[in-house]
């Protein structure tokens, strides 16, 4: 065969190779701002549940999602530290807030830690009744219990 011989050049290989690519980017910037926006996702939505049931002053309901045990009831001297009555003055109309009628979660983050470990929770920035100082919780990511974060994290952005 023939320098002169060859077949004609056919760029619709070439073309479909670039397309391919291109949507395999697409994809891959697409999963990576979705995993980004949505990694936090499981804490975040306990802490509206948790805010919407004070809100519908369902004060066990509340008190259950923040231990992460829908069962509290049946075995309430595990939560003799901290009561259902003690809940009630915190987080209903005589706490620090009033009533609790309007939150927003703000932002979400990981604690970097020192150690190869990861973290065992998330960091929930709340504001709560419009207010200009926000709330950080700490949400564990494998029970879903709710306690104040160990440090107090201001939003960025």
């Amino acid at each position: 065969m023939a320098l002169m011989d060859a077949k004609e050049y056919d760029p619709a290989p070439a073309r479909r190779r670039w397309k391919l690519i291109g949507a395999a980017v697409v994809v891959l910037v697409v999963g990576l701002i979705a995993w980004r926006i949505f990694r936090f996702w499981p804490e975040e939505h306990v802490i509206n549940k948790f805010f919407q049931a004070i809100e519908a002053k369902n004060f066990e309901e509340a008190y259950a999602i923040y231990n992460g045990d829908p069962d509290w009831k049946q075995h309430p001297d595990k939560y003799k530290g901290y009561t259902l009555d003690r809940f009630v003055l915190d987080w209903g109309p005589s706490g620090d807030y009033g009533p609790i009628t309007d939150h927003h979660v703000d932002c979400s983050l990981e604690l970097p830690t020192k150690d190869s470990g990861s973290p065992s929770g998330i960091i929930v920035v709340v504001t709560v009744n419009h207010r200009a100082q926000s709330q950080s919780l700490w949400v564990e990511k494998k029970s879903k219990t709710i306690t104040l974060s160990p440090r107090d994290v201001v939003c960025h952005g």
